[in-house]
Formats: structure tokens, C-alpha cells, sequence
């Protein structure tokens, strides 16, 4: 009696254990060795040319926004092309015009987990705006601009000019550390500030030339042209220095009916509650009856020896 009743509970408390370690299995693999990283991915770009021009019409009152760019990359990618046109309704009487011509216009941005890098080359380049067909704006030998973001390190970034410049037909000499201005009367001027850079802790961008236009060419229903145009930019973003994980969470149990059914010993010593001593047929009262059957056997025995005296006597 004693056994089926004490036996029970503890299989119904295995069973549960059981049933939680089935339950609580999935949440506990999932947490197991994941890893969050924290921060954006390294990032990287380039472009060979990038304009930002109004262009005003002669006979109207409206600007013609001429917006172009020629190989323009985002990582992980590269771009080649040597031509670049260009079509604005009442400029040159709609017909395409070129806008930039050159033997070499290469664009490359890369990323990998440690690096992002960003560069552009451009050689033996001429760029025109509208109204100026025989006259180029800037015509360069070779301009290249890099831009490299390493994770830990400090980003770089620098551009070259190699050779000679030529704005506006006029061959000139550029400032290295600020601006240089071109003025050609009855067509326009032109300000060209000389490899821009600049760089934070993760990042990067540089640009060979960087040209503010404002010509005013009275031909072919142009009144005058205004903006910028940038040459061989390059940008970069590092990756994170490293990535960070969250701690394994340890599976520590919240109760006693969490813990493993093995790890819940049958039996207890004597000195304990007893509750599972039913598990070997046993309970808290047997060292009494126990005790009291070793009396009656005592006091048996005495009776029957005085019985055996009485009959000899």
C-alpha cells in the first residue's frame, strides 16, 4: 500500500521533467553559440563623373537640369565605359551632345569583412557642357582617387592629378592648397579646388577635381550653365572592428521540477524525511514495527522457557 502510494509522485515527477526538458530543449540549442554582430557593414564607392548643372535656355524662361554620372559603383562592383552622352530637350536642337570622352574611365569598389575600398582612374579625358561643342570645359591627362576603410584603422583617403589641365582651351597650373579660378571673357569661368579628402574614424571620401562652372555661351539656345562636376570620387565605410556576441545564457533550472529526473537520488538517507523510501517498500514508521516485532518475539520467548520450567517442576 505504502509502496503504489509514494511510488506515484515520483514517477509523475519524472514525467514532468521529462516533458520540461522537451519543452525548455529548442529555446536552450537556439541561444547556443549565436552571434549578433553590432554596427553596419563596411560599405564602398566610386564614380569616374558626376555633374550637377542648370542650364538655362535662351528663349524660355525654364532651366534643363542636366544630372548625369558615368560609372558610378557601389560595392562589390566595376564599371569601364570610356562615353558618356547626353540629350536636353531645346539644347542643340535635341540632338545628343558628348559629355565626357576618354581612353581610360574606371570605376572599382570592393568589401570584404576586414576592408572597403573605393577608386576611381580617368586618363586622357575631355568634358563639354551644352552650348560649347568645339570647347571642351576641362580636358585632364590623368586623375585617380582611392579611398580605403580598414576596420580598426584609421580610413585614407587621396587623389592625384598626373599631367597636365586644361580649362576652357587655357593650359593652367593648380593650387594645391586651395582654389584656382579660370576666366575666359565671352564664354564663362570656372573654379577648380584640387583633390578634396576627408575622413573620420570609419570613414572616407576623396575627389581628384571638383569644378564650379558658370559659363555663359550665347549659342545653340544656351544662355548660360551653372553648377558642378565632380571628377573620380571614391568613398569608403570600415566595417566593424569586430563583432560582438551575446553570453550563452545558462540553463539553470527555476524549480525542482526542472531539473533532471536522474539527478534526483530514490533514496534518502535515515536522517531525511524518508519520502522515498517507498521506492524500496518501506516508510517513516518501519524502524517502530520493527522495533515493537523484536519485543514480542522477547517477550514470547520468555513465556515459553517459564511454561518449560513449570512443567518439569
Amino acid at each position: 500500500m505504502n509502496s503504489n502510494a509514494f511510488r506515484l509522485p515520483a514517477r509523475r515527477l519524472a514525467a514532468t521533467t521529462a516533458a520540461t526538458v522537451l519543452v525548455a530543449g529548442p529555446a536552450v540549442l537556439a541561444g547556443t553559440g549565436t552571434a549578433h554582430a553590432t554596427g553596419d557593414q563596411g560599405r564602398a564607392g566610386a564614380v569616374v563623373l558626376r555633374t550637377a548643372l542648370d542650364v538655362s535656355l535662351l528663349n524660355k524662361t525654364v532651366n534643363v537640369p542636366l544630372a548625369v554620372t558615368l560609372n558610378e559603383v557601389q560595392a562589390p562592383a566595376n564599371a569601364e565605359k570610356t562615353a558618356l552622352t547626353a540629350q536636353l530637350d531645346g539644347v542643340e536642337g535635341g540632338k545628343p551632345f558628348s559629355v565626357l570622352r576618354a581612353d581610360v574611365a574606371q570605376a572599382k569598389a570592393t568589401v570584404n569583412k576586414t576592408k572597403a575600398e573605393g577608386y576611381t582612374n580617368l586618363a586622357h579625358a575631355k568634358i563639354h557642357v551644352p552650348g560649347l561643342p568645339l570647347l571642351s570645359l576641362i580636358e585632364v591627362e590623368q586623375v585617380t582617387s582611392k579611398a580605403v576603410c580598414e576596420a580598426g584603422r584609421k580610413p585614407v583617403a587621396e587623389s592625384n592629378v598626373l599631367g597636365a589641365v586644361t580649362v576652357l582651351g587655357k593650359k593652367i597650373t593648380l593650387s594645391a592648397g586651395g582654389t584656382t579660378e579660370v576666366k575666359v571673357p565671352g564664354v564663362g569661368e570656372v573654379r577648380l579646388d584640387l583633390s578634396k579628402t576627408e575622413t573620420t574614424s570609419r570613414t572616407a571620401a576623396a575627389s581628384a577635381l571638383e569644378l564650379k562652372v558658370s559659363v555663359n555661351p550665347l549659342k545653340l539656345n544656351v544662355a548660360e550653365v551653372e553648377g558642378t562636376v565632380t571628377l573620380a570620387g571614391a568613398t569608403c565605410e570600415a566595417p566593424p572592428a569586430g563583432a560582438k556576441t551575446d553570453p550563452t545564457p545558462a540553463a539553470t533550472p527555476t524549480s525542482p521540477a526542472e531539473k533532471p529526473a536522474a539527478e534526483k537520488p530514490d533514496v534518502k538517507p535515515q536522517g531525511g524525511t524518508g519520502e522515498n523510501l517507498a521506492e524500496t517498500g518501506g516508510s517513516s514508521a518501519t524502524p517502530y514495527i520493527a522495533g515493537g516485532a523484536i519485543v514480542l518475539l522477547g517477550g514470547g520467548a520468555a513465556a515459553v522457557a517459564l511454561a518449560r520450567r513449570a512443567r518439569r517442576a
